[in-house]
C-alpha cells in the first residue's frame, strides 16, 4: 500500500483508489534557466520521471538547495521546495525531516555546494543516517560564478582563478562519503539516463542517508570533463558497472576484469589462466567499507570507472533515534512544560 492510499479510509466511504501521477505532475511552470546542452536538464529529467513511480504524493516531498547551478532544482518541481543558501541544503533538510519524519527530503547540490561551503554539513547528514536523499551534481567547476575550480577539480586544472593551473588535491566524493560512514553512497552519468533513473530509484528506496554523485557535463565552462571514459563509443572498456553479488566484469565483450592480489586491485584479461572465479565479487551490503573505498579510489586511466551503488546498509536512523529519545524522557520524567523549563533552576538572568 502506497502512502496515497494509506491517507484514506476512516470517514465511512469507500476508499478512493489512488491517482496515478505521472512525470508532467512533477514539472512546475517555471521557465527552466540551465544553459542549453547542460547535463541538469537529464538529471531533472530522470527525477521527474521517477518520482511517480515512488507512490508519494507530491505534498510529501520536499526538494532543498544551496546556491550554484544545480540549485535552481527546486524551482522546477512540483513538489515543496526550500532554496537555501551557500553548503546550508543539509541543515535545512535536517530540520525538515526532524520535525516532520514522513516527508521525503531529497537535498541536490554541486561539488562546490557540498564539498566546499558545505563540507561540514555534508559530512555530518551523512554520518547522522538522516533518511534524506543527496544528489550531488560534479562537474568539477564552478558554472554559477563562471568557471573558477571546484573542490573535485583535477590537479593542475587551469581556470580563471587558476591560471598557472590548480595546486590543490582534490576531494574524492565517494571516499568521504563512505569515510562519513554514509549508509547508501552511488554514482551514475548524466547521459546514461536509464541508469541514473535506477539509482535515484534505489536511493528514494534506502531508508538512511542516500548519496549519488552524478557525473555532470558543463558544456560552458567544463566541457567534456569526463568524456574519456563516458563517450559512448569508449565507455565499455573504461567503466564498470557494480553489481551486487556480481564478479567485476567489463568490457565490450566483458573480457575483463578486477582481482584482488591481496595488495591491491588489478585489471586483468579473462582466458590464459585466468576465469570469473578469480575476480573480485561485489558485496554492497558489507559492514565493512574498505571494498568500497578502494572501488571508489579506481580511476581512469589506471582502472576502469565505477558506476552504481558501491555501499547500501541498513543502520537506525536519526529521526528514529531521537524520537526513541523524546518518548523515553516522556515516559521517565513527564510531558514536561515549556515556562517551567524557562524559569527552572538551570536559567539566569543578565542584568
Amino acid at each position: 500500500m502506497n502512502a496515497q492510499s494509506q491517507e484514506r479510509g476512516g470517514n465511512g466511504h469507500a476508499p478512493t483508489p489512488p491517482i496515478k501521477l505521472t512525470r508532467k505532475d512533477f514539472v512546475s511552470d517555471q521557465e527552466v534557466r540551465w544553459c542549453p546542452g547542460c547535463g541538469d536538464y537529464a538529471i531533472l529529467a530522470q527525477v521527474q520521471k521517477v518520482m511517480p513511480e515512488l507512490g508519494i504524493p507530491r505534498e510529501n516531498i520536499v526538494f532543498v538547495s544551496g546556491i550554484g547551478c544545480s540549485s535552481r532544482f527546486p524551482y522546477y518541481m512540483n513538489t515543496y521546495g526550500f532554496h537555501g543558501i551557500h553548503g546550508r541544503a543539509p541543515a535545512i533538510a535536517t530540520g525538515i525531516k526532524v520535525v516532520n519524519p514522513k516527508l521525503s527530503v531529497w537535498v541536490v547540490t554541486g561539488d562546490g555546494d557540498a564539498l566546499s561551503i558545505g563540507g561540514n554539513h555534508f559530512i555530518h547528514a551523512l554520518r547522522r543516517n538522516l533518511d534524506i536523499k543527496i544528489i550531488m551534481f560534479n562537474n568539477r567547476i564552478y558554472g554559477l560564478t563562471k568557471g573558477q575550480y571546484s573542490p573535485t577539480s583535477e590537479f593542475g586544472k587551469k581556470t580563471k582563478s587558476t591560471p598557472q593551473g590548480s595546486i590543490d588535491y582534490p576531494i574524492n566524493p565517494i571516499s568521504l562519503a563512505l569515510g562519513a560512514e554514509a549508509t547508501f553512497v552511488a554514482r551514475s552519468v548524466d547521459r546514461d539516463t536509464k541508469h541514473l533513473a535506477e539509482m535515484i530509484e534505489r536511493a528514494a528506496h534506502h531508508k538512511g542517508s542516500a548519496f549519488i554523485e552524478v557525473f555532470q557535463n558543463c558544456n560552458i565552462f567544463n566541457d567534456g570533463a569526463f568524456e574519456a571514459f563516458v563517450d559512448r563509443a569508449v565507455r565499455d572498456d573504461r567503466m564498470i558497472n557494480l553489481e551486487h553479488g556480481q564478479p567485476l566484469r567489463f568490457g565490450k565483450d566483458r573480457q575483463k576484469g578486477i582481482r584482488w592480489t591481496g595488495q591491491r586491485l588489478e585489471v586483468v584479461e579473462l582466458g590464459n589462466g585466468v576465469s570469473e572465479s578469480d575476480l573480485l565479487v561485489h558485496d554492497e551490503r558489507s559492514p565493512n567499507p574498505g571494498l568500497a573505498f578502494l572501488l571508489g579510489r579506481m580511476e581512469y586511466p589506471a582502472y576502469p570507472v565505477p558506476v552504481g551503488v558501491f555501499r547500501a546498509i541498513d543502520r537506525p536512523t536519526y529521526e528514529e533515534l531521537l524520537e526513541q529519545q523524546v518518548q523515553t524522557a516522556i515516559q521517565q520524567q513527564g510531558a514536561g512544560e515549556l515556562s517551567k523549563l524557562l524559569h527552572g533552576a538551570e536559567t539566569w538572568t543578565i542584568e
